[in-house]
């Protein structure tokens, strides 16, 4: 046996500043590759989501007042785990070297002898004011930068830092820090010599949808973090390259900047709708209130699959039923060509290009994206006596299945799949929309608009709802008379699209 292979190693990971995108591609390889996962409480927690199967996950953060685990016996954790032969990534918010101790825990596996690596990370310390649109060197303004910890207290005289020869150096100077400190270190730079009129600005969860800056001067800024109920984690910047925010701050003036919007949807579909929210700005909270199970009656279903080359018309009325559908005809058949000769509808867009995914063509698509418009498609074909396979969910109302008899077709009700309540709720979202509130909840069926209320949670005070379509909306209408939209397109662009107007109607 390969002696190497059996080794463990032990990856000190940067896991970035809080938006997801700007973690490395090696620090996303070490987190798949995993058998245990130690994590500081993250910004996101979508990195968690890359673990593979089995992988043991340990919580080792701390929020200022809360240590989960001392550092020794972190430091302990991952040698032993290491020496079992594991892979063993250790993922710290930031970068692993820049205030994080990582230091301290790669200094610990040396000793012990054991393999590892150190995977960089960006710093928020970097990454805060760039997304704060301020640059921390600039021609015009410097060209050193300073980077210092204010978690200790200066007042107490026990600090390592010499604020007199901090407020001497030129150029900028970016400080990590408890917000509580912010005074007493503001009062040793103008102690320490420090033009009091000196810019400063402070940036809490950079990089995320909860980014949030305020700007003054070593005078002002603890009044104003006061007056705003500003808290930490945040990163500040000193100096004159603040002025560039004025014109280079691109982050924060994004449509959907500050706004808290919760997505319903399935966890593996939510994707696809809260990265389009984010790039316009939005803080997402991912709520799943449904998830997708295997049919009761697999065997009926399997039969169906098995059958569909007999049928004149193959119809679907969903992505998961297209997805549930393909899984299994290619789990039976190998050849793409055992489909038959059958035509295939589709509901409307976001079905449609997911039947392209398995490299089909749709041949029916109707104006209106609805049942009926549908059964108003299919009259332009003169369907009597074709056979057809309705392929739905358990639990669909029969409009389809009885408008297509009307026509004179024979149909078949192929049940892919049923929606039942997700009960996991592994990233805290329920108790997040329940402390922090929402600005806008976003519905895209009838189920998750059901499955939302059977949770019992309060609507927010002053939230909306945005439903991606007319019986999503009357889904809505029936629980609740909260504020709604409804988009005219019935997919998630026009979702996306109704929302924007909507942010925009109110700010105007």
């Amino acid at each position: 046996m390969n002696h190497m292979s059996s080794q463990g190693i032990c990856y000190l990971v940067g896991a970035g500043p809080g938006d997801p995108g700007l973690v490395t591609l090696k620090a996303k390889k070490c987190i798949e590759k995993a058998d245990v996962l130690v994590y500081d409480a993250l910004a996101s927690h979508k990195l968690l989501t890359w673990v593979k199967e089995g992988c043991e996950m340990i919580y080792a953060g701390k929020r200022a007042a809360d240590h989960a685990i001392p550092q020794d016996q972190i430091n302990s954790l991952i040698v032993e785990k290491t020496k079992e032969g594991k892979v063993v990534t250790r993922l710290k918010g930031g970068d692993p070297m820049m205030f994080g101790r990582g230091g301290e825990e790669a200094f610990e596996l040396a000793e012990a002898g054991v393999k590892f690596e150190i995977v960089p990370g960006i710093s928020s310390t970097i990454a805060g004011p760039a997304y704060a649109g301020i640059p921390v060197t600039h021609r015009d303004h410097c060209s050193q930068l300073t980077i210092f910890t204010g978690h200790e207290d200066p007042t107490k005289g026990q600090t390592s830092l010499d604020f007199e020869q901090l407020a001497k150096a030129p150029g900028t100077k970016v400080f990590v820090m408890g917000v509580s400190r912010l005074r007493a270190i503001c009062e040793e730079f103008i102690k320490g010599g420090a033009d009091p009129e000196t810019l400063i600005a402070l940036t809490r969860w950079a990089t995320t949808g909860k980014h949030q800056t305020v700007q003054g001067n070593l005078t002002t800024i603890a009044d104003i973090v006061e007056r705003e109920k500003f808290k930490s984690p945040a990163v500040a910047v000193i100096g004159d390259v603040v002025r560039e925010r004025e014109a280079i701050n691109w982050f924060e003036e994004r449509p959907l900047f500050g706004k808290r919007i919760v997505v319903t949807r399935t966890r593996e579909q939510a994707g696809g709708l809260s990265q389009r929210l984010e790039e316009l700005g939005a803080d997402v909270v991912e709520l799943p209130t449904i998830r997708i199970e295997h049919p009761q009656d697999k065997v009926d279903f399997a039969q169906f699959v098995t059958d569909v080359h007999k049928y004149d018309w193959l119809v679907f009325t969903s992505p998961n039923g297209v997805e549930k559908f393909f899984e299994a005809f290619f789990a039976t058949y190998e050849d793409a060509r055992s489909l038959g000769g059958c035509r295939i509808a589709a509901i409307g867009p976001s079905t449609k290009a997911k039947i392209a995914e398995y490299r089909f063509a749709v041949d029916l698509l109707p104006e209106k994206y609805v049942a009926e418009g549908l059964l108003d498609a299919f009259k332009n074909e003169s369907i009597e006596h074709q056979t057809i396979l309705w392929v739905k969910a358990e639990e669909t109302r029969d409009v389809i299945f009885d408008g297509l008899m009307e026509q004179g077709a024979i149909v078949d009700s192929c049940l892919a799949y049923r929606t039942v309540p997700e009960t996991e709720d592994p990233t805290g979202a329920v108790a997040r929309l329940e402390e922090d509130g929402a600005d806008l909840i976003t519905f895209t069926s009838g189920s998750t608009v059901e499955h939302f209320f059977k949770l019992g949670l309060d609507w927010p005070e002053g939230c909306e709802a945005a439903c991606i379509g007319p019986v999503t909306g009357r889904a809505f209408r029936e629980r609740s008379d909260a504020q709604m939209v409804e988009s005219a397109q019935h997919d998630l662009d026009g979702l996306v699209e109704t929302i924007l107007a909507r942010f925009a109607e109110k700010q105007g």
